[in-house]
C-alpha cells in the first residue's frame, strides 16, 4: 500500500543532501512566472497598507522593532529574560542583572520608539545602567563603595521591574491563565465569531507526575472548550479546538522507549480524542522535534484507524515545513485520510525548533540535517506542501499558519475557491489579516487564533522563545512594520531568493562531520548512530543480537601475537551468574617480555615520523567507526553500558584518535621528541574511550606503550 511505502521513506535516515532536495523542488515549477509576479506585487501592497494603517502596532511589535537581536541591548535583554527563568536565588539574579544591563548603550534608544511602553522601559534601563552596581565577581572587586551602595538599593527593584515587564509583554502572547479566561478575553478582543486553537503552556513532562498533571489539564480544557461552544451542532471546522503536545503526556516520549510509549502515552491521547469527539471539536497533535516525527506518525495512524474514533473529523496533525521530510509526510497524511475515510485537519507551519535541530544533529554526528539550513528553502518547501494539501481538498482541511505577507498572498493565489483557513498567533498578525480582508473582500476563509493558555511560570519561557524566534534580523515579523526596511528588501520572489544561493546548503552551517574543520581544527567529527531512527536502530540491534551469545576470550597481546595463559571466567556485571567470556592475566614473565618488546620498538616507532603515526591513529579511528555497533554491543555486555552510552564512548575514542593525530602534527613542528615507554592503565567505567585516549596521546608523540585494561573489562 502506498502509505506504507511513504512511511518507510519517512523512516530512512536523512541521507539526501539539501542541495539535491531543493533542486528537485525547483524543477517542479508549479507556479508560473506571471503568477509569482502577481503574488509578489500583492504582498508588497499588503505590507505598505499595513504600515500606513491607523491601527497602532502592538506593544510587542514596538519592542521588537526597538530591541531586536541586532544590537547589544536586544541581546542583553533576551539573555537576561531567559536566564532569570533559571536563577535559583535573588542574589544571583541581581548579579546577572547588573552584568547584562551594564552591557547596553541604552541612551541610544531614548525617545526613538513611538510606543510609550518602550520609551518608558528605555528610560528605566538607561537609568539602571548608570546606577546598578556590578558585583565584585563582575568588576574584579572594585573599591568604589558609592556604586556598591547604590547597587544594593536598586538591584532588587530592577529585578522586580524586569520580571514584571516580561509578564506584561508575555500577556501579549498568552491569552489567559485558564481556558475560561482565555475564551472570555478572546471573544472580547476579537469578537464573538473568532475561532481559537488553544494550547496549554508547559514544557515536556519530566516525570510521570508531570505527565498526569498535563493530562488532567488537557482533559479539563477540552471540557471547557466543548461546553462553552455557542453552537453545539456546528461543524468541527468552525468550532474552537485544542493542540496537544505528546511529550507532555509521557516523560519518555522517544523511539528507544517505543513499547512504553504505546503502553502509556497512546491510551492517554486516545482518551483525550474520545472526549474531543464527544464535543465534536478539533484536536491536533502538535509538532515537536524531528527525531519524534516517526513516533508521532505511528500514534497518529493508530488513532486515525481506531474504530472508537470513527465519524469524527476533528483529528489534526501539525506539519513543519522546515523538515526535509515534510512533503512526504503530507503525502502520507493524504493516503491515511483516504484509507480511513477521514478529512484530516493539517496545520502547516514553518517550524519552531530550528536551533535545537541543528545542535542535536551535530552532537550526535549524524550524516545530514533533518531541516533546511536556509530560511528561503523552508519557504519553498512550505509552498510545495501547501500545494499538496490544497490539491487533496477531499482528504485534508488545510490550516495555514503564517505571519508572512508573501506566504499568505501565495496561499490565496494557490487556493482559488478551495476551502482552507489561516492561523495566527495570539498577539501577532492581526494588522496583516485585517488588511488582507480589505485587499480580498470576497475571501471566504477565516483566521483561527492559536491561543496559549498558562500561568506566570509557564508564560515566561514561552515569551522568550517567541522573542528569540521573531527578534532576529532575518525575521519577517521583526521587519514587517519597520518603515526603514524597504519593501523590496523585505519581500522577494521565493524561487529567486533560493536560486541566488549556491549550493543550496548553507556553507556557514557545516555538516556535522565537518564542524571541527569549520572551527579551524582540521579533523572529522565522529559519526554516530541515530537511536531515534527505526532503520538505524534495527541495524544496531541486529548486530547486538548476532553477537550477544558469543563467548569472549581475551589474552595479552605482545608483538602482535595473542599470548595465552590460564583462563578465568568473566561474568556479566548485570548478572553474576551469566558467563560472557574468559580471560587470562599476565604473569611476571609476560610483563617482562612486554617491557623488553616495547623498549626495543620505541626508537623505530619514533623514527617512522609523525605523519605515519598520525595516519595510523586516523586509520584506527575509521575502523572504530566501522565497527561501532559491535563495540557498543561489547561495552553493553562487559561494562554494563547502555547502547546509547556505548555509542557515545566509541565516538569519544574516535575523536581521541583524530584529535591526537592533529595535535601530533602540530607538536612535530616544534620538534618535540618521544620520552620512551609509557604504561597506560585505564579504569573500568570508560573501558574504550579512556583506554584509547591514553594510548593515542603517547603513540603519536613517538612513544611505545604498554596498555593494561581494567580487570573488570579485559575484552
Amino acid at each position: 500500500m502506498r502509505h506504507e511505502l511513504l512511511r518507510k521513506k519517512l523512516q530512512m535516515p536523512a541521507g539526501q543532501s539539501e542541495h539535491q532536495f531543493v533542486s528537485q523542488l525547483l524543477e517542479q515549477k508549479s507556479i508560473s512566472l506571471d503568477r509569482r509576479h502577481k503574488i509578489l506585487n500583492l504582498a508588497k501592497t499588503l505590507v505598505v497598507n499595513c504600515r500606513d494603517s491607523k491601527e497602532s502596532s502592538g506593544m510587542l511589535d514596538a519592542f521588537l522593532l526597538e530591541f531586536g537581536l541586532s544590537n547589544t541591548e536586544g541581546v542583553a535583554l533576551m539573555c537576561l529574560a531567559e536566564a532569570l527563568l533559571r536563577v535559583p536565588d535573588d542574589l544571583t539574579a541581581d548579579r546577572l542583572i547588573a552584568e547584562k544591563i551594564k552591557q547596553g548603550s541604552w541612551s541610544d534608544h531614548q525617545g526613538k520608539s513611538e510606543s510609550l511602553f518602550v520609551n518608558a522601559s528605555t528610560w528605566g534601563l538607561m537609568l539602571t545602567g548608570q546606577v546598578v552596581n556590578l558585583d565584585r565577581t563582575i568588576t574584579q572587586k572594585t573599591e568604589n563603595w558609592t556604586k556598591r551602595l547604590i547597587g544594593r538599593i536598586s538591584e532588587p527593584f530592577v529585578r522586580s521591574a524586569i520580571m514584571r515587564a516580561m509578564s506584561i509583554m508575555g500577556g501579549q502572547y498568552v491569552l489567559g491563565r485558564s481556558i475560561k479566561e482565555g475564551i472570555k478575553r478572546g471573544n472580547k478582543q476579537n469578537g464573538p465569531g473568532a475561532r481559537f486553537s488553544f494550547d496549554m503552556l508547559g514544557e515536556g513532562a519530566r516525570t510521570e507526575k508531570d505527565a498526569l498533571k498535563y493530562f488532567e489539564s488537557y482533559s479539563s480544557a477540552i471540557d471547557e472548550i466543548g461546553s462553552s461552544a455557542t453552537n453545539q451542532d456546528a461543524s468541527v471546522q468552525v468550532k474552537n479546538g485544542i493542540s496537544v503536545k505528546l511529550s507532555a503526556l509521557f516523560s519518555k516520549y522517544s523511539y528507544p522507549h517505543y513499547a512504553s510509549v504505546m503502553e502509556h502515552l497512546l491510551p492517554r491521547i486516545k482518551q483525550l480524542c474520545l472526549k474531543a469527539k464527544r464535543y465534536n471539536i478539533g484536536l491536533s497533535i502538535d509538532a515537536e522535534e524531528s527525531y519524534r516525527l516517526d513516533l508521532s506518525c505511528e500514534i497518529f495512524e493508530v488513532l486515525a484507524r481506531d474504530a472508537d474514533l470513527r465519524d469524527w473529523q476533528g483529528l489534526g496533525f501539525v506539519l513543519q515545513a522546515y523538515q526535509k521530510r515534510a512533503p512526504d509526510t503530507a503525502k502520507w497524511l493524504i493516503e491515511i485520510a483516504k484509507e480511513t475515510d477521514r478529512r484530516l485537519m493539517v496545520r502547516l507551519v514553518k517550524g519552531a525548533y530550528w536551533d535545537a535541530e541543528i545542535k542535536h544533529t551535530q552532537e550526535l554526528g549524524l550524516t545530514n540535517y533533518p531541516v533546511f539550513t536556509r530560511k528561503s528553502n523552508t519557504d519553498l518547501c512550505y509552498q510545495h506542501c501547501a500545494e499538496l494539501l490544497l490539491e487533496a481538498s477531499k482528504e485534508i482541511y488545510p490550516q495555514f499558519a503564517t505571519h508572512n505577507a508573501y506566504t499568505a498572498t501565495m496561499i490565496i493565489e494557490l487556493a482559488a475557491n478551495k476551502e482552507f483557513e489561516f492561523q495566527r498567533l495570539h498577539g501577532m498578525g492581526h494588522i496583516m489579516y485585517q488588511e488582507i480582508y480589505k485587499q480580498h473582500p470576497h475571501l471566504q476563509s477565516s483566521v483561527r487564533i492559536y491561543a496559549p493558555i498558562g500561568n506566570h511560570n509557564d508564560l515566561l519561557p514561552y515569551l522568550v522563545r517567541r522573542l528569540l524566534e521573531n527578534g532576529a534580523n532575518s525575521s519577517f515579523v521583526n521587519r514587517f512594520l519597520d518603515k526603514n526596511t524597504h519593501v523590496d528588501v523585505l519581500l522577494q520572489d521565493i524561487e529567486n531568493v533560493v536560486t541566488q544561493s549556491s549550493p543550496y546548503q548553507n556553507s556557514l552551517i557545516p555538516l556535522p562531520e565537518k564542524i571541527f574543520e569549520a572551527a579551524g581544527e582540521y579533523r572529522k567529527n565522529a559519526i554516530g548512530i541515530d537511536l531515534d531512527s527505526v532503520t538505524e536502530t534495527q541495524n544496531l540491534l541486529s548486530v547486538v543480537n548476532d553477537t550477544s551469545n558469543n563467548i569472549l576470550v581475551a589474552h595479552s597481546i605482545i608483538n602482535g601475537q595473542s599470548v595465552g595463559g590460564n583462563l578465568k571466567n568473566h561474568y556479566s556485571p548485570s548478572n553474576n551468574q551469566h558467563l560472557i567470556g574468559r580471560y587470562s592475566g599476565a604473569d611476571d614473565a609476560l610483563i617482562w617480555d612486554s617491557l623488553t618488546s616495547a623498549h626495543a620498538a620505541q626508537a623505530d616507532w619514533e623514527e617512522s615520523g609523525v605523519e605515519d603515526r598520525a595516519k595510523a591513529l586516523e586509520n584506527a579511528a575509521d575502523l572504530f567507526e566501522k565497527d561501532c555497533a559491535k563495540l557498543a554491543s561489547l561495552l553493553a555486555r562487559e561494562a554494563g553500558r547502555t547502547l546509547a552510552d556505548g555509542i557515545s564512548e566509541v565516538r569519544e575514542a574516535v575523536d581521541f584518535c583524530r584529535y591526537y593525530a592533529l595535535q601530533g602534527r602540530i607538536l612535530n613542528s616544534q620538534q618535540f621528541r618521544g620520552k620512551g615507554v609509557f604504561l597506560c592503565i585505564s579504569p573500568w567505567n570508560f573501558p574504550l574511550a579512556i583506554f584509547v585516549g591514553q594510548i593515542a596521546a603517547a603513540l603519536v608523540t613517538g612513544n611505545s606503550v604498554i596498555a593494561k585494561p581494567a580487570e573488570q573489562t579485559p575484552a
